[in-house]
């Protein structure tokens, strides 16, 4: 898959050559088990091995997860916690706003070079997920004003929906890790066994198919047109 990688890097350092922006937003999304967060994860290095480190940024959304204190007040509170990572389990008002404050930010704060890169606001912050804790972590992240491509990775920022529609707006390369779907349901149903979620893969199946399943298909009717598509193969977990 490296090749793969370099590839998906190639087509993100050209996109950032010919934009006339200062800092280069790119989104990449996919369904539960496509593989976008690990692809998301390997570009980023990928980059990172071309330039300076500090220069690739990479924000997940799913420090943007209600927490579970949100989710316990809700008055469908059983079918919260069943459909947690449904496109309403998230705040998406929140994240929008973030990635519309992420787009001032990266456009007006001047590099490190530029300015002097000590004060505060050289510094945006993004929450983060403690996958133990099941829980987001306020301020998880931090984004320094180095970073001259942000890459943020998710379920739904191709999702053709009030709010979340807003991101692939807010960005300048929108990248889909398109999955077969029976794939990616074996993927998920095999990660909620592997991490305990689950004690067989019966089990394993049976949550994917009450959750995760309904996610894809919903992101799949409802995607917005990326400029590019990868394909998602089986060594992408």
């Amino acid at each position: 898959m490296e090749a793969e990688y370099i590839r998906i890097a190639g087509a993100i350092q050209q996109e950032a050559r010919k934009n006339d922006k200062k800092r280069l937003l790119v989104a990449i999304a996919g369904i539960p088990g496509s593989g976008k967060t690990t692809t998301a994860s390997a570009v980023a290095q990928q980059l990172r091995a071309e330039s300076q480190p500090n220069k690739i940024a990479l924000i997940s959304m799913d420090g943007f997860h209600l927490s579970r204190a949100a989710l316990d007040v809700l008055p469908n509170r059983e079918e919260a916690y069943i459909r947690r990572g449904a496109p309403w389990t998230f705040d998406a008002v929140r994240f929008v706003t973030f990635v519309q404050q992420l787009r001032q930010w990266a456009d007006s704060t001047p590099f490190p070079s530029d300015g002097d890169s000590s004060s505060d606001a050289a510094v945006i912050y993004a929450p983060s997920f403690d996958h133990e804790a099941k829980d987001p972590v306020e301020n998880g992240m931090a984004i320094t004003s180095d970073a001259s491509i942000i890459i943020i990775e998710g379920n739904y920022l191709l999702l053709n929906e009030d709010h979340w529609r807003d991101v692939s707006r807010l960005v300048d390369y929108r990248i889909f890790v398109d999955a077969d779907l029976q794939e990616a349901r074996g993927r998920v149903a095999r990660r909620h066994v592997s991490a305990g979620i689950e004690k067989t893969l019966e089990d394993g199946f049976r949550r994917v198919d009450s959750n995760d399943y309904l996610n894809a298909l919903h992101i799949q009717g409802k995607l917005i047109r990326p400029d590019m598509v990868v394909k998602s193969v089986t060594e992408i977990a």
